[in-house]
């Protein structure tokens, strides 16, 4: 994210704001090799800011992780109620990083992690659609009347959904109490999967995300992270540039 240089570098602990502000001015200051300029601005995690010829910012790698989140954690690096974070289970990572969307507190499974504000707006921005798939598990058997709803779209208090892909799957022993749906939406509303089921008359048992555009939690363990591959980053750019 951009900010002005001078507050960069007293965030850095490099000098004061006003002090910044004079180094700028007696060009003491360059960003990627070019004198800066009172009121310029910068990006701390792309740019290299030097003083007096001093690397003061250097750009941190960019991460990009899979996290498989456990049923009770909360999606963020901080918890006023003291509940389990992601960041609990983050403290390998060296850099500051943050989750692209979230997961409920009682929901499961594949989360991205990164650092890159660039790659986390890509996937999570409305117009790029990029489908999220589910593992539901829901109370009663669902009928196809119902599950036609969910496909053409229903109203929720915050408008109409659009179109989910959803099909039912079978999850051990079948029972007449609980029924599995896989269900697929590529919208953000808060809770959204749950209150299309309740719309339908079904509450929500589980909840596991099991893919986000062809990339699959596979067997990560719950609480386990690992990298994302250079093949699997291009793939989720592209899938976001091309709206599918």
């Amino acid at each position: 994210m951009e900010q002005r240089i001078q507050k960069i570098l007293a965030q850095m602990g490099v000098a004061s704001r006003r002090k910044a502000e004079e180094l700028i001015a007696e060009g003491r200051v360059t960003v990627n090799g070019k004198e800066a300029e009172i009121g310029m601005k910068a990006d701390p995690a792309r740019d290299h800011i030097k003083v007096d010829g001093k690397l003061k910012v250097r750009p941190e790698p960019k991460v990009y992780l899979m996290f498989n989140k456990p049923r009770g954690v909360v999606t963020s690096l901080a918890d006023p109620e003291g509940r389990p974070t992601i960041k609990d289970f983050l403290q390998r990572v060296k850099y500051r990083v943050f989750p692209v969307g979230r997961l409920d507190y009682d929901s499961e499974g594949l989360l991205l992690i990164t650092n890159d504000g660039d790659f986390a707006q890509a996937l999570l921005h409305p117009s790029h659609e990029v489908p999220k798939t589910y593992l539901v598990k829901v109370k009663g058997l669902v009928k196809e009347e119902s599950m036609d709803k969910l496909r053409r779209g229903v109203r929720l208090e915050d408008g109409m959904t659009a179109p989910a892909g959803v099909r039912r799957v079978r999850m051990g022993r079948a029972s007449e109490e609980n029924q599995w749906l896989e269900v697929s939406i590529h919208e953000g509303k808060k809770r959204q999967v749950r209150r299309m089921l309740e719309k339908v008359g079904h509450d929500v048992t589980k909840l596991k995300r099991v893919a986000i555009s062809g990339l699959k939690l596979g067997g990560l363990k719950p609480g386990a992270f690992r990298p994302l591959t250079p093949e699997e980053i291009e793939r989720l750019l592209q899938a976001a540039g091309s709206g599918n």
